[in-house]
Formats: structure tokens, sequence, C-alpha cells
């Protein structure tokens, strides 16, 4: 491979066009191979509930890392610093909270919608709240996982920001046809295949960038110019990111995602037992290791390439400012005609991989705990398959239309704009789950007190900025507060409350029992 310039291999070509072409033709036919040898829509929702674990928890990794982890990342070891990697060293904690802790209560019912079990444990207003909030929190999320890899292809493509619209239309369409024709077992199958798309697009920049110095050169020795403070612990929210703070940050992340979000207890679900469900996270977890790895080993190069190449940098941009756009820009001029085309396939599979498990989990959500919930007599199977990917299209079109002129007014970079968007409402969701589990006198109006809570200190703590520049206010002391914050303080707050209002609600309800006739 030649050193690549902007000049000499700018762009796409006709060769990546028919690669790209290819690969969305064969996500598009998986899905349309397993719609047809659907039967129920146990099978639409959790794969009969017999899937392989190991293809399962490949699944759950790549629908929870997204486009986010894999262009965002980078971007953050370019010009933020590299503590943000040190997350990996949380995951044997993941592990263990997860699969010891949360697995064993989950499958013990066998249910469709996560939420289901909130009313058995809780009432039925728990697990109405709760569906309502997840719902919620999976259209924000998919808007902003179509909106990132579709700016990513403006930046390959050369085209104006004008285009987004068309660029969302395109990306977001893909994913939700798929996904709505073939189900989770499509989801699960292209999953896997975007997993592998992955790994080998981050292969080939780092190899690229190792060919083109001569070596390894690009792996920093010393604290680059360009990197933040990051200290090991700070008591000052102020600072953006801390070794304390990242490891307590995956650990709650990975907990509250897995605990509350339906997108992973789904997966759960389709494995079986219990056993099979814990081998599968720990897959996802294994995955998770050897992608952080990669992420970093694309940064790091990217960085090394950028500073001995400075010249090559976007018109008009520094190593800070274009953080966020290096990799996808790099990959339009480094690779030759084809190459690029694979790894612009990458940057699909990342953003479908989420976009499919969130149409098919709110699908079965709205389905069960709203549909099937309130009718007196159940939908006929064939009925309820046909409403099915109906509703699955139609959360799709609001997903891309909050994608193309709403989620760009987020502030932040990349993984700034994920954390606020993301934690808003993934710590109030697991409140509730972890009142139904963990707290013996737990209510519903305690669980949903707590969840409210969590919510509120979430949003402030999120958009302190604009909301105290709103109130005309601008303390020395708290200018900023980092999104590392967001979900310690959200869940704190929310499981305090949660149980304080719960032991209150449950006395009550005793004392009028005691005191009714």
């Amino acid at each position: 491979m030649t050193d690549p310039t902007p000049e000499t291999g700018a762009g796409l070509h006709g060769l990546d066009w028919i690669i790209i072409s290819i690969y969305v033709s064969a996500v598009i036919g998986i899905g349309w191979y397993y719609g047809c040898r659907q039967k129920s829509s146990d099978e639409y929702f959790v794969g009969n509930r017999g899937m392989n674990p190991i293809l399962v928890g490949v699944s759950m990794f790549a629908t929870l890392f997204s486009t986010i982890t894999y262009l965002g990342i980078p971007g953050e070891y370019i010009s933020k610093g590299p503590v943000i990697g040190l997350s990996m060293l949380s995951l044997p904690v993941v592990y263990l909270v997860v699969g010891y802790g949360l697995v064993p209560f989950y499958m013990r019912r066998r249910v469709t919608s996560a939420y289901e079990l909130l009313e058995a444990e809780l009432g039925l207003s728990a697990r109405m709240f709760a569906s309502t909030l997840f719902v919620a929190i999976r259209l924000a999320w998919m808007a902003f996982l179509i909106y990132l890899p579709s700016n990513a292809i403006l930046s390959m493509i050369g085209w104006e920001d004008d285009k987004l619209p068309w660029v969302v239309l395109v990306t977001g369409a893909v994913g939700i046809l798929y996904a709505s024709i073939g189900g989770l077992r499509a989801v699960v199958i292209t999953d896997v295949l975007q997993f592998v798309l992955l790994l080998g697009g981050g292969f080939f920049v780092v190899a690229s960038v190792t060919i083109a110095l001569g070596g390894f050169s690009w792996f920093p020795t010393s604290w680059q110019d360009s990197w933040d403070t990051q200290p090991f612990f700070s008591a000052d929210p102020n600072v953006r990111i801390t070794v304390v703070g990242t490891l307590v940050g995956n650990v709650l992340w990975w907990v509250c995602t897995a605990g509350g979000d339906q997108t992973a207890i789904q997966r759960f679900m389709a494995t079986g037992s219990p056993q099979a469900a814990r081998r599968s996270f720990l897959i996802n977890t294994c995955s998770g290791a050897c992608v952080s790895v990669m992420l970093m080993m694309i940064g790091f190069s990217l960085l090394g390439y950028f500073q001995a190449f400075p010249e090559r940098l976007p018109a008009g941009q520094t190593l800070e400012t274009a953080a966020d756009r290096l990799f996808p820009y790099y990959i339009s001029f480094a690779f030759p005609s084809g190459v690029a085309g694979l790894i612009l396939s990458a940057l699909f599979a990342a953003a479908m991989s989420s976009i499919d498990s969130g149409v098919n989990s709110i699908t079965a959500v709205v389905l069960t705990d709203y549909v099937d919930r309130y009718r007196e007599r159940p939908l006929a199977e064939r009925t309820r398959m046909l409403l099915a990917k109906w509703m699955a299209v139609s959360i799709g079109l609001i997903v891309v239309l909050l994608s193309a002129y709403v989620i760009k007014h987020v502030p932040g970079n990349y993984v700034g704009m994920a954390q606020r968007i993301t934690n808003l409402m993934i710590s109030p969701l697991f409140v509730l789950f972890f009142i139904a589990i963990f707290v013996p006198f737990g209510t519903s109006f305690g669980a949903i007190c707590g969840a409210l809570a969590s919510s509120a200190v979430a949003v402030t703590v999120a958009y302190w900025e604009p909301i105290i520049e709103t109130l005309g206010v601008r303390p020395e002391f708290l200018k900023t507060i980092s999104f590392q914050w967001i979900q310690p303080c959200a869940l704190t707050s929310g499981i305090v409350l949660g149980s304080v209002v719960s032991w209150f609600d449950s006395l009550l309800v005793r004392e009028c029992r005691t005191r009714a006739p």
C-alpha cells in the first residue's frame, strides 16, 4: 500500500458503491429469508427462546456497541486522551454483577417484554411507566445512531451538510426494512455479520497507518499536547474525565443497560435458560474487551498519522476540532477503490446493528405492553404478526425524522452527546428494576417516584450549562458538570428516594389495612 494522500485517493468510486450495494442487498436478503420462515410472534420477537448463546452474545455487543463507539471513541483518543480506554478493566465486575446478580431474576419467567416482570413485582403502573420510558430512550438513541454515521458518510463522500436528511433516510430505511421483515433471528445474524465488518474495518485502518509510517512509531509514549488533563480522581465536577469516573461509569452503564433495557433482556429471553443467558453475556463481555483494544489502536494510529502529516488534515481544521471526523475522513482518501467501500459498509453495519434491534425491541414492547395487555381478546397470530411488522415500519419512520431534524441540536462531541442522550433515561429505567429486585418493601408508587427523581437529576446534570445560562446565573465554582457525573447522581438519587417513598408508602398501606373494619 502506498503512502496515502487526500489528493490521490479522495472520495468513493464505482467499485465502492458496488460493494456497499452488495452488503445492503445481503442484509435485506437475510431479513427476507427469516421472514419467510416465521410462524409465530414468539419467533419474531425472541427466536422461539432457543437461539445459540454465542450468536446472541455477539449480537448483544454489536447492538450496544454502535457507531458512537466505533467513530466516537477513536476521536476521544485523538483529542481528549487515553483514559477512556481503561473502561475495559471494569468488564469482569460487569460480568459478575449482571451474570450472577441480575440474569437469574430475569430468567425466572418467560416473557416477551422485560416490563412484564415489573408488573409481577410492583404492579401495572410501574410496568406502563417503564414501557413508556423505554420507548422514549430507544427513539432518541436510534435517531442519534442514524445521525452519526450519516455525518461520517457525508464526510467521506464530500457532500454538503444540507444533504444529511437524504443520507439519514437511506441509512435508516435499510435497517428498518430487514428488521421489520425478519424479526429477531434476522437481527442476530446480521449483527454477527456487522461485527465481523467492524473488526475488519478497524484492522485495515491500523495496518494502513503502520505501513504509511514504516512501523509502530504512531504509538504514543508520552502525554500529547492535544490531550486534556485526566487525573485518577477528582471531586471537581468541572473535570471532564477521570480514571475512577471511567471505571465506575462503565460498570453503571452496563448494569443499568443489561438490567433495564428491553434490547438486552430480550436477548437473555431468546437463549432459553439462565446458564445460556449468562454464557451469552460472557461472550458479549469478551467481545467488548477485544474491540476496546482495537478502538484504542485506531485512535492512537490516526493521532500519529496526522501528527506526522498535519497538512493532510481537513482544510482549516486541527486535531482537536476535526477529531470526530478523522476516522471516516482518513478512510475516504487512504484506501484504494473497493476497500473504502468495505469499510463504509462497516459504518453502515454499526448503525444498523443498533437500529434493527431498537425497532424490534420497541415493537415488542408496544405490542405486548399496550396492545395485548389491554385487549379483552388476544389477536389472531397472523394479525399479530402483520401488526408487528407495520409497527416496526412506523417506528422506523419516526426515528428517521428525529435523526434528520432534532439530534443535531444536542451539544458536545460524539461521546459527550451519546452520554447525555443515553444517561437521561437508562438510570431511571434501572431504578424501577432495582426497587423490584432488591427492595423487599418496594411499591409501585415509590419506584415511579424514584425514577422521576432520577430523570430530573439526569436532565439537570446533563444540561447544566444551558440551564444556568437560561436562568441567567453562572456560578464560578460550577461552570460545567462532566457527563461522568450523570449516571452516578441519577442512579443514587433515584434509588434513595424510591426506597424512602416505598417505605413510607408500605407503612401507609399497612396502617390502612389495620384500621379497616
